[in-house]
């Protein structure tokens, strides 16, 4: 969905009220009067709404997510002290700070525009379902599978955040919303997968042209097997990697650096990603006029590019490396407050050809101040300038799911590591120069082979949002952090065992104590 036909109903629906109101105004009104679905374009814009907000700041459209799951990991950190990225980076975050929001990205705004997202599906299921106005029922159930997974997604990224949470699926007033307490983890992870399952046999294999955003079936099965595999059901885990690998169209590719080619953003290794489209614009900061939050131009690169005022490290060459940059049509102009940590660069293997996309200490022959990730560069001026970029979000990959397979091979009963390498052989191989660098990992014992699969998740999908999540599955979030070194944070004095979730925001335990019924400690915060 390379947005064409968003804007006016995102203006429509999602302008009309700010974070702090939605919840009081009435929910068939948040997203159309009663009649609005009147035809399959109707209820397709309704649908398109709810992947515009999955681009917000708060989620995927800048860093987001990128807070929650990687920074204060072994991963990324930022180049300077940054008040906005440091209390969950540096393990400092409280209910209060919980509500502090800078450009659209708060916890408070992430819980909120995930309970929009919510809400909304709940109005399009009710109804879609069984409005012949809306189409054939084939139209219809696919309009409901995507609305579903969007659901599902949703509820799986709030318990890996919250833990328990409010959980409603069918439209209820504003009063019953703002009175529901939480909702115990299992009990909506039950729920997520029946969502997903049914996304998963009702969703096509992929989408092209206009519907290139949309998430697809192996979409859906990658966050199941995630799910299993957080709940150590390794057998289902593995059973449904091995659905995406073997009957998905999709595959690896045969080198590391092809799959981030910008200008080949739908490869076959690339189950799903969101679409940006540069000079599209849709909710607006007055703090910041003409910058697209709610939009489709997409933040992100501008966080992990690069500052000229800060590079390169003979700062006598800066004239020369700005000029170097302009004569090539790039520039330097990013925030550098997502760089590659002091840990991660340092222990990134030297013989691994993944390293040069992510660890860049050298560009255009000048030494530089800081190690970045040029997975996620956009330098180009003309095509891509500052905080207005057209590159997708990568979401879920193939490469993942191998790791996945692998990982419940490993870990089921009966599993053997050496078959367990089998599934992440490609990788290996298109990672090292020699077969026997690739196959150092293999005839590992399994204790070996789950550490070696440590290593090989943090070297591969690096800045994928996946790292935090994974430590916090393998119970190692803490004793990884308190030996991490960062440049301007302490995270490893900071960090308390209840930091694997965080904080509901102060305003939303104000506004409905119901809340803290289940957990006076608001998750260990208080």
């Amino acid at each position: 969905m390379k947005t064409k036909n968003i804007i006016l109903y995102v203006f429509i629906v999602f302008t009309s009220f700010s974070c702090e109101s939605f919840l009081e105004e009435d929910p068939k009104a948040i997203i159309s009067p009663e009649t609005f679905f009147a035809s399959e374009n109707d209820a397709r814009q309704a649908v398109q709404g709810m992947y515009a907000i999955l681009k917000n700041n708060s989620i995927y459209g800048q860093v987001g997510l990128d807070h929650f799951y990687d920074n204060g990991c072994d991963i990324i950190e930022p180049n300077r002290a940054a008040n906005f990225v440091e209390p969950i980076g540096n393990y400092s975050m409280n209910e209060a700070l919980a509500d502090v929001s800078v450009q659209k990205m708060s916890v408070s705004d992430t819980w909120k525009d995930f309970y929009r997202i919510i809400l909304n599906a709940n109005v399009i299921i009710d109804r879609v379902t069984g409005n012949e106005a809306v189409g054939t029922q084939e139209t219809r159930t696919d309009i409901i599978a995507d609305t579903r997974f969007i659901r599902g997604l949703c509820y799986w990224h709030i318990t890996n955040l919250w833990g328990d949470a409010p959980y409603y699926t069918e439209v209820l007033t504003l009063e019953e919303i703002g009175s529901l307490g939480r909702t115990p983890e299992a009990t909506i992870i039950a729920g997520v997968l029946e969502d997903l399952q049914f996304a998963q046999d009702n969703l096509k294999d992929a989408y092209t042209g206009d519907q290139s955003g949309r998430a697809s079936k192996w979409a859906a099965a990658i966050v199941m097997a995630k799910i299993y595999m957080k709940q150590q059901q390794w057998q289902l885990g593995l059973d449904k990697c091995l659905e995406i690998i073997n009957q998905s169209p999709h595959s690896l590719l045969p080198t590391y650096n092809e799959v981030f080619d910008q200008f080949n953003e739908y490869n076959a290794e690339i189950i799903w990603s969101l679409d940006f489209a540069k000079d599209i614009t849709g909710q607006f900061d007055p703090a910041f006029p003409g910058a697209a939050f709610a939009g489709n131009s997409n933040w992100r690169p501008s966080m992990f590019n690069p500052r000229l005022r800060d590079e390169p490290l003979n700062t006598d060459e800066r004239g020369a490396l700005g000029d170097a940059l302009r004569a090539r049509g790039e520039a330097f102009n990013g925030t550098g407050l997502q760089i590659a940590s002091k840990d991660f660069a340092e222990k990134f293997p030297m013989n691994d050809l993944r390293r040069e996309l992510n660890i860049v200490d050298n560009y255009l022959g000048f030494d530089l101040v800081f190690p970045y990730m040029a997975k996620f560069w956009n330098l180009e001026l003309d095509r891509s300038p500052r905080f207005n970029h057209s590159d997708n979000r990568m979401i879920f990959r193939l490469a993942d799911v191998h790791l996945m397979a692998a990982e419940c091979e490993n870990e089921r009963p009966g599993g053997n590591p050496n078959t367990a390498f089998e599934y992440i052989r490609p990788i290996r191989e298109r990672a090292y120069a020699t077969q026997v660098e690739a196959e150092a990992i293999l005839g590992l014992s399994q204790q070996e082979f789950r550490e070696a699969i440590y290593d090989e998740r943090k070297w591969e999908l690096a800045g994928e949002c996946t790292r935090r999540y994974d430590l916090i599955r393998w119970g190692i979030l803490l004793d990884v952090v308190q030996n991490l070194e960062f440049r301007f944070w302490n995270p490893a004095a900071n960090i308390k065992p209840y930091h694997v979730k965080l904080p509901i925001p102060l305003q939303e335990l104000e506004n409905n104590p119901a809340l803290l019924e289940s957990d006076p400690t608001n998750n260990g915060y208080r």
